[in-house]
């Protein structure tokens, strides 16, 4: 017996309701637009993004219900569908697709094309949510019991508590305001500096500082305590272990890949050009060890899922056929990919060959089927598509490289293969945790299916603008736009086609990691946090703190303690929100050009005021109290 016969649905299938509508497509889409752009904004600030599906739940019930005066739950949730596809394909994409704009910067060629990047993120993110749609029976429905889809169930218990939308979004749209206008004052004006830096004279090598920034402050709530202090933690080790030991024994040796001695590096760069020489290849190695870690302890779950999907692929749902039971058709699924496989092979600007197309299909239901199901145990937050990407990377270099397609032709071709198989991984665990929302809410599947396909053609064009804005402002690889996943995915495939990756400090990282998962602490957290610099981790850690400190309150209620932490996700989620939108505004004021310079040098008064690196702490202290007063929310007088 099967445990989905005992769930009832919010809506029962007899009952019909607006669900794709006109206004939720427009709504959904300029959601996808927005969230999406912020993600990608914030992933390539700090190489992390987050899930937007119950931010554009409740935005979407402030306008539909509040403001348009519509009373549908099922329309409510077709908005979040469409507007969490923007933020799914913004992650795929600026994961790996930053790396052709660097290599174009150090080529001196053309970057892709507006074109190219549209149809990349295209083709991936049809092809994620195609594979979901034979996936759901066996997954959604029939695992129901088993796998939780903790974002999928949060957001329909978001939606069920509708009569609230309006409150809520106003949180939302709070953290929204003030994280505007504190990136606006910070990096835009320039009062303060957005990274405070202090280097430890006594102890040389170390070093500690902040990214002074409301998205990582929200970004460290949203993971909490644990994940936050495993991010610290690999920070710890890179800036106050490694680094130290680096400048104790290196002295005047020269040690490769950098080109001048150890100390030299030094005393003309500081702690950051013994960061950039050495600790990120160790992190790299890290990362990737962690990704394929992660990859094998799921090999049962998933042999499990991809039989199960293989034996259910086409299968009607047992019982009564009504709209909850109705999914886009096998005809549609199979053209579909059929269709997307023949693009990437015959548009001239995307660099795969047929056999290439073949191999992201094969790749792409495999790691879809992973995604989605690891979405489904342990939430998206630890969705290891980082991890997918860089094994896709590894083996679709080594088959190029064997087949003699090489040189920057063959590295072009090996990120697009693994930019389509990130999209496609992120896309599968997004449209999973949407149709659970769906499931639970008494949504139909194939109506929510095309809601997914209108974000995902909103996003991929809206995602080949951002990536453009962004490159032309600052460039990729800038202290303003690290991009930091995506310069390890172009680290990888350099050192696998060119053969020149340092790779004891490689194999160094590959073997920490090895130790971290001995010592039972998970593995990716600890990678990404020695990977990116400790200023990163930082303002994550006070957001994790916060979190911690608010769950263990004493005196309140259960009922209480869970709104308090609703109020915290949503008010960060506009942080993130806010942040991102005015960084992409911030890039469109740099490239337009005034006789003194830009829009973006006149914005600048550092000159006149300037609050410094103490200034900065300080006014990042007390706008984290903003967060606080947010968890707190009003008091009920009696």
């Amino acid at each position: 017996m099967h445990e989905e016969k005992e769930v009832k649905p919010y809506i029962p299938a007899e009952k019909e309701m607006p669900e794709l509508t006109v206004t939720a497509v427009v709504l959904g889409i300029i959601l996808a637009v927005i969230f999406g752009g912020a993600n990608a904004y914030l992933g390539l600030r700090v190489g992390m993004t987050v899930s937007a599906s119950i931010p554009a739940a409740v935005v979407s019930m402030g306008i539909i219900r509040v403001i348009l005066k519509r009373d549908s739950i099922l329309e409510n949730n077709m908005v979040q569908t469409i507007g969490s596809a923007g933020e799914s394909v913004a992650a795929g994409a600026i994961f790996t697709l930053p790396a052709l704009f660097m290599w174009a910067a150090e080529e001196g060629s053309e970057a892709p094309s507006f074109f190219e990047i549209a149809v990349i993120v295209l083709t991936g993110g049809v092809i994620g949510v195609l594979f979901m749609i034979p996936l759901r029976s066996a997954l959604i429905v029939k695992e129901h019991g088993v796998l939780p889809y903790p974002e999928g169930k949060a957001c329909a218990e978001v939606l069920m508590a509708g009569e609230e939308g309006g409150g809520k979004a106003g949180t939302v749209f709070g953290g929204l305001g003030l994280s505007a206008v504190y990136k606006f004052v910070a990096d835009g004006l320039k009062v303060f500096p957005s990274e405070v830096d202090f280097e430890i004279e006594s102890y040389k090598g170390a070093g500690i500082g902040m990214d002074v920034l409301p998205a990582l402050l929200g970004v460290g709530y949203i993971c909490g305590p644990k994940v936050s202090s495993y991010l610290l933690a690999g920070g710890g080790v890179a800036w106050f272990v490694l680094m130290p030991l680096i400048v104790l024994f290196g002295g005047d040796t020269i040690l490769y890949p950098a080109e001048h001695s150890v100390k030299q590096l030094f005393l003309e760069g500081g702690t950051w050009a013994i960061w950039e020489n050495y600790i990120r290849y160790i992190g790299a190695g890290a990362v990737a060890a962690g990704g394929i870690i992660s990859l094998i302890k799921s090999l049962p779950l998933i042999i499990r899922t991809f039989r199960e999907a293989v034996k259910n692929y086409g299968r009607k749902e047992k019982g009564e056929t009504n709209r909850l039971t109705q999914d886009l058709p096998m005809t549609v699924v199979f053209g579909g990919i059929l269709l997307m496989a023949l693009m990437m092979w015959l548009i001239p600007v995307i660099p795969v060959t047929l056999p290439s197309a073949i191999l992201i299909i094969v790749f792409g239901f495999f790691f879809a089927t992973v995604s989605a199901r690891m979405v489904g145990l342990v939430g998206s937050s630890n969705n290891p598509v980082s991890g997918m990407a860089i094994a896709t990377l590894l083996l679709s270099t080594l088959l190029l490289k064997a087949s003699g397609k090489t040189g920057m032709a063959g590295m072009a071709a090996a990120i697009t293969i693994g930019s389509v198989i990130c999209i496609i991984a992120a896309l599968a665990g997004d449209t999973s945790q949407d149709l659970k929302t769906g499931y639970l809410l008494g949504a139909t599947p194939k109506k929510q299916q095309i809601g997914e396909l209108f974000g995902i053609l909103a996003a991929a064009l809206a995602t080949g603008g951002v990536l453009y804005l962004l490159n032309a402002a600052w460039g990729y690889g800038s202290a303003e736009l690290p991009a930091p996943q995506a310069t390890l995915m172009k680290m990888v495939v350099e050192g696998v086609m060119e053969g020149n990756l340092p790779w004891m400090l490689v194999f160094a990282g590959v073997f920490l990691a090895i130790v971290v998962e001995i010592l039972q602490i998970p593995v990716l957290p600890f990678a990404v946090g020695l990977y990116l610099p400790i200023h990163l981790s930082t303002p994550m850690m006070v957001g994790g703190a916060i979190r911690w400190y608010f769950e263990r309150r004493k005196g309140i209620s259960e009922k209480e303690q869970k709104e308090g932490m609703e109020r915290g996700i949503l008010y960060s989620s506009g942080l993130i929100a806010g942040e991102g939108i005015v960084g992409i505004l911030l890039a469109v004021f740099a490239i337009i050009p005034l006789k003194q310079g830009t829009v973006g040098d006149v914005l600048d008064i550092s000159d006149k005021i300037d609050f410094g690196n103490w200034g900065g702490l300080i006014l990042f202290a007390l706008f984290s109290l903003t967060l606080c007063a947010a968890i707190r929310g009003r008091r009920k007088t009696k």
